[in-house]
């Protein structure tokens, strides 16, 4: 299967995994709003979500993948599945250990990632019973990821890339049912989405059983003590744990700066974490659709041409990868730095969602947008590192843009608030694409094919034609009033994006890029 096929499955599922999220996250919205005990939830839902990105999604599959794959590609499926093997049972001890500890320090955690919860009363409380509830949800979700590099491995994209949509199902049954029935037992109505957390966490897990059984590459997990000594002794164990290392500081700089984020935004009253969370659910729909997708699909193909030593398949990966960021992400940053107040509007403005939020989370909004090609950018760019099993390179870059974002937080937040800290990201991202970009390059990891300037200019022009129609869509509705008439409201957001799309791919057309030749490339 073709990259762009490959990304393209991916991508769809992608789509159906962030509507659902959106649905989930306008009823969220409308139900609970964005007050002290939203707040609350979003920073217990943080903490597990945190340590499954530094551990399951982060360090452990950049780890793990390139080394499965090239085990793939020299060693055959036998080895293959004796290195999962002793994998599973070295990563199920390691989680059951966590999970102990996050449970009995979560009131710690929840002093570290938001300690300004303590200003208002009850905040802190809740969060921290809420983070407890939910900590086993970094379990379920490692787990998963371990299931997930196996399949994109062997190239089975469906199951890993539709797993998403069961926690927003598990969430939207649980804020829209659980809610009420919590509301009439006497338990706070929002300690239903921590249920709704627990039970997509379970569902997510189910679902790759059957899809690894098929493949016959089910993990066998062993905890008896000389099962564990000789998984924690087996080579490939050893090799995944010291790419590890440097993959867990890489990691962790990005969350240490997620944490900072949070720990600032508590300290700015209350909403400021919810209108920076709802900006980041909105703005992970293009980051996904496009980066993640993008990502999931490159790395194990860029394992196995780097275990091959194609590297003329390698640096047409990156090539291809790149080319279809440029082409969709730059007019999706268009669209959230010029019509960010609709997309809010349309898509929270409901309920409990007052019009002053709507102000603060489109300004955040924005704020992102200024970094959208570089987010997405970088899901491409990195795993060129990574399918190299060089992790210190991106590790290195990170801990120097860890230290420019505090730098802009410090210039920016002051002025700006907590849209301040979603700009200093956005353009910490821009820098951390670009160093990335120019690394492959010095390294002659890649090369970049013939034609790339005439390609970005065709783009920046389309791009700005487009912007000229979102800006006069912007400026003639009144969006926030029209929330008395909601169909009529996203019947205009639906229109404009159709509108925006063609006019965007018409451009493209006029200018002379040849879109089908661009999709064979």
């Amino acid at each position: 299967m073709s990259l762009l096929k490959s990304a393209s499955v991916v991508s769809a599922l992608t789509l159906l995994s962030r509507i659902t999220g959106l649905v989930r996250e306008v009823l969220i919205a409308s139900t609970f709003g964005a007050g002290a005990l939203t707040d609350a939830f979003n920073v217990a839902f943080r903490i597990p979500n945190l340590l499954r990105r530094l551990f399951a999604e982060g360090a452990f599959s950049q780890a793990f993948v390139p080394v499965l794959a090239s085990t793939r590609e020299t060693d055959g499926d036998e080895a293959t599945a004796r290195l999962i093997n002793h994998i599973a049972t070295i990563l199920l001890l390691a989680l059951l250990l966590t999970c102990v500890v996050g449970v009995v320090a979560a009131p710690g955690l929840v002093w570290l990632m938001a300690s300004g919860l303590q200003d208002s009363g009850g905040r802190f409380d809740a969060a921290v019973f809420m983070t407890r509830w939910m900590f086993p949800y970094i379990a379920f979700m490692s787990l998963v990821a371990l299931s997930a590099g196996i399949l994109n491995t062997w190239r089975r994209f469906v199951v890993p890339a539709a797993t998403p949509v069961l926690l927003n199902v598990a969430m939207i049954v649980a804020a829209w049912l659980g809610a009420p029935w919590f509301e009439s037992m006497g338990i706070e109505p929002v300690y239903s989405l921590a249920a709704g957390v627990m039970a997509g966490g379970l569902l997510q897990l189910l679902i790759q059983v059957p899809a690894l059984a098929r493949i016959g590459m089910m993990p066998r997990f062993r905890l008896g003590p000389s099962q564990i000594r000789a998984a924690w002794s087996y080579p490939g164990t050893r090799r995944v744990l010291s790419l590890m290392a440097p993959a867990l500081l890489g990691v962790s700089v990005a969350q240490i700066s997620l944490l900072i984020n949070t720990q600032i935004a508590s300290h700015l009253g209350a909403g400021s974490v919810s209108w920076l969370t709802y900006a980041d659910r909105l703005m992970e729909f293009p980051t996904a659709m496009l980066g993640v997708a993008l990502g999931v699909v490159l790395l194990p193909q860029l394992a196995a041409a780097q275990a091959a030593k194609d590297d003329e398949r390698y640096s047409r990966l990156l090539d291809n990868g790149l080319r279809l960021v440029v082409l969709l992400a730059v007019p999706c940053a268009v669209a959230l730095l010029l019509f960010a107040q609709p997309l809010v509007s349309v898509l929270y403005h409901y309920g409990a969602f007052t019009h002053h939020d709507v102000g603060q989370t489109a300004t955040a909004l924005m704020g992102y947008g200024v970094g959208l090609v570089g987010l997405v950018a970088i899901k491409v760019l990195a795993p060129g590192f990574y399918a190299r099993q060089d992790i210190r390179t991106p590790v290195k870059i990170a801990i120097v843009v860890l230290v420019l974002t505090q730098v802009m937080n410090l210039i920016f937040v002051p002025y700006l608030a907590h849209a301040g800290l979603a700009l200093a990201i956005g353009l910490a991202a821009m820098v951390n694409a670009s160093w990335l970009l120019v690394g492959l390059i010095r390294r002659g990891a890649y090369q970049p094919r013939p034609g790339w300037l005439r390609f970005i200019v065709q783009v920046v022009v389309a791009s700005v034609v487009l912007g000229v129609l979102l800006y006069w869509v912007n400026d003639r509705l009144d969006w926030v009033g029209l929330r008395v008439s909601p169909v009529m409201r996203v019947a205009y957001l639906a229109s404009t994006v159709v509108g925006s799309a063609a006019l965007y791919f018409l451009s493209l057309a006029g200018l002379g890029l040849n879109l089908r030749q661009f999709v064979r490339q």
